[in-house]
């Protein structure tokens, strides 16, 4: 995700499929009926060029009456020209719901069901970050450890900054480690790169290399390559690619049996495969990195995402450590560093990997993500109120239309507004 994508995320198609799935029985089932039908026809036009003092409320136009006109969620797909967009709703810890609304690929009949998969993209991090505190917390990992105490493969190397101040797992999820903001592109018709070239900035890795060029900790600025540093961290440390690690730690304790880093997906699986589609609405092939996978190589399912949630939740409530134990959950939690909040338009600090915004009832966390060249994910939980959603979309566009589908679930479920 690069930054502007961040500004904006804090032929007309019609809705060809939508499948949906219940986690209820009896009188729930008319509820929850009848919320997923609120959704879908309670979408509010977001106003991109509101300004960013205005909050989530002031970036939802006024029709010229002064009352809000409700859009459907397959107008807002059309005008957005996303053709596919899946939904997981979490309330009391658990799955109550999931849909998928529209195609994988637009021209297509193949339906987007709860099942089929989509591109996690910076949403990614917080996994990974997850991963990272369970080594912490069983005494692997320190946080606030020189990072080259446990880099065997490549080392971070030494300059005036560094000199001054070593990076650490704290500040590289944190995003102050100093290491520049760069994408991944590399030579197409070269083998891929490795993740030594990615790391090195080496040909055919076309992306800046992962050099310090601020005093680390003194600033805070997105950088995808410092998440790189720290898959090359854990593979080194646990002598296994990242893709088992998270299989071992999260993927298979949590029953994430539809996530994967192993990119391309199989035969059988693309059949099922949301393809990114562009500003026009137009196909594309998916361009994830081949070998950097942890700023945004997650390939999953809201409900996936959705189970990863819950079991935060649960950890933040006391009722689980299966993955977290509850005090180093709450250390996720933790405002490390406030950010400058005409950057997302509303107030947010930078946890340990996510997002938090508010406190008490209001607290939250989250993580936004779009991939190049049209997929975006979108995971936000509130801890007090047991409740979240994740939403994830094959257009490059699905970032506005996703704040209008957390405005519409924040209504119906009653989340407090970002201000």
């Amino acid at each position: 995700m690069n930054r502007k994508a961040f500004a904006v995320i804090f032929a007309a198609l019609l809705l060809l499929g939508a499948f949906a799935r219940v986690q209820a029985s009896g009188k729930d089932e008319a509820l929850i009926a009848q919320r997923i039908k609120g959704v879908e026809n309670s979408l509010i036009e977001f106003n991109p060029d509101a300004p960013p003092a205005a909050g989530q409320a002031g970036r939802l136009r006024p029709s010229p009456c002064g009352a809000p006109k409700l859009l459907t969620l397959a107008e807002r797909m059309a005008f957005y020209k996303v053709p596919g967009v899946s939904i997981a709703v979490i309330n009391h810890n658990r799955i109550e719901w999931t849909k998928g609304y529209g195609v994988l690929k637009a021209g297509s009949t193949a339906a987007v069901t709860p099942g089929s998969f989509f591109e996690a993209a910076s949403t990614t991090k917080a996994v990974v970050a997850a991963i990272v505190l369970n080594l912490v917390q069983k005494g692997k990992l320190d946080l606030d450890a020189d990072v080259n105490q446990y880099l065997k493969s490549w080392r971070i190397a030494e300059n005036d900054f560094t000199k001054k101040q070593k990076v650490t797992l704290r500040l590289l999820l944190t995003h102050r480690a100093g290491l520049p903001m760069t994408n991944f592109p590399y030579a197409e018709n070269a083998a891929p790169p490795t993740l030594l070239q990615v790391l090195k900035g080496e040909a055919p890795a076309g992306n800046k290399a992962a050099v310090v060029q601020l005093l680390p900790g003194s600033k805070w600025q997105y950088s995808n390559i410092g998440y790189v540093v720290i898959q090359q961290l854990l593979e080194d440390v646990l002598a296994k690619p990242l893709e088992q690690i998270a299989r071992e730690r999260v993927f298979g304790p949590l029953g994430m049996a539809s996530s994967t880093f192993v990119c391309p997906l199989n035969a059988e699986q693309q059949k099922n495969e949301a393809l990114p589609h562009d500003e026009q609405g137009v196909t594309g092939t998916p361009g994830m990195h081949p070998t950097a996978l942890a700023q945004g190589g997650l390939i999953t399912t809201p409900a996936d995402l959705a189970r990863f949630t819950c079991e935060l939740l649960l950890a933040y409530q006391g009722r689980s450590q299966r993955l977290l134990a509850p005090a180093m959950f709450r250390r996720m939690l933790n405002k490390e560093v406030e950010l400058d909040p005409h950057l997302f338009g509303f107030p947010v600090a930078e946890g340990l990997g996510v997002f938090v915004m508010g406190s008490g009832k209001g607290l939250s966390f989250s993580h936004p993500g779009q991939n190049y060249p049209g997929a975006t994910s979108w995971l936000l939980a509130y801890p007090e109120l047991s409740q979240g959603a994740v939403i994830m979309t094959n257009g490059v566009n699905g970032e506005q239309l996703t704040l209008e589908i957390i405005a519409a679930l924040s209504s119906i479920y009653g989340w407090p507004q970002m201000k």
